[in-house]
């Protein structure tokens, strides 16, 4: 049925389930009806790409002993302030230690928050924190899940190891640059916030979409 209806989605679709493209069922009617309907926006996912509001995106900002808090929180409460729903995405409840020597509370924790819950991520600065995360085996696969959903990234600082670690690319396929990918590996610029509220309000980047995934 589906090679009545378009021969490239038939194509991808027989792909998939490993068989050969099969051939169009014969037509009930000699004469083809004229259709009502052409083109409709509502079906496409790209009709209401949104207006820019944050408002109840959901943002995972990961920690572990050693993060660099500063810059972190510089962003939640901006995000925040926004209306986007953040929360510090830990190994285990409790606190994590600062490389400034404070603390940070754990709101949920890796083994039970999954990627698919949140919009966006945040990875963090210091040293310590992002060896910490890539010992964690949940830590790298929630960046890989991001990815492939094609959902905004943000790298502070030495974070930028925690995505190497999960083999994650710096750019597209095509050696572009990937829109949906912010990385502040100097720390925070002026325009590093405004950078990754612009790509969380895009939703999705389906410019790094791969199938099967690479990554």
């Amino acid at each position: 049925m589906i090679a009545n209806v378009d021969a490239e989605l038939v194509k991808a679709v027989a792909q998939g389930l490993g068989l050969a493209v099969p051939k169009a069922m014969p037509k009930a009617l000699a004469k083809l009806a004229k259709p009502e309907v052409s083109v409709s926006a509502a079906l496409s996912l790209f009709a209401l790409p949104g207006d820019g509001n944050l408002a109840t995106r959901h943002v995972a900002f990961l920690v572990a002993d050693g993060v660099e808090a500063k810059s972190l929180k510089t962003v939640f409460d901006s995000l925040t302030k926004l209306g986007a729903v953040a929360r510090y995405v830990g190994a285990r409840l409790g606190s994590v230690a600062t490389s400034e020597g404070g603390t940070l509370v754990v709101d949920v924790t890796l083994e039970t928050t999954p990627a698919v819950l949140y919009d966006a991520v945040v990875v963090p600065a210091g040293k310590a924190a992002v060896e910490a995360l890539g010992n964690i085996s949940q830590a790298p696969e929630f960046l890989k899940d991001q990815y492939r959903h094609c959902k905004p990234i943000l790298v502070l600082g030495e974070g930028a190891d925690l995505l190497q670690n999960a083999g994650i690319p710096m750019t597209l396929a095509s050696g572009e640059p990937d829109p949906g990918l912010v990385i502040a590996e100097k720390g925070l610029q002026k325009d590093t916030v405004s950078k990754f509220t612009q790509a969380i309000a895009k939703h999705r980047h389906f410019e790094r979409a791969m199938d099967p995934p690479e990554v």
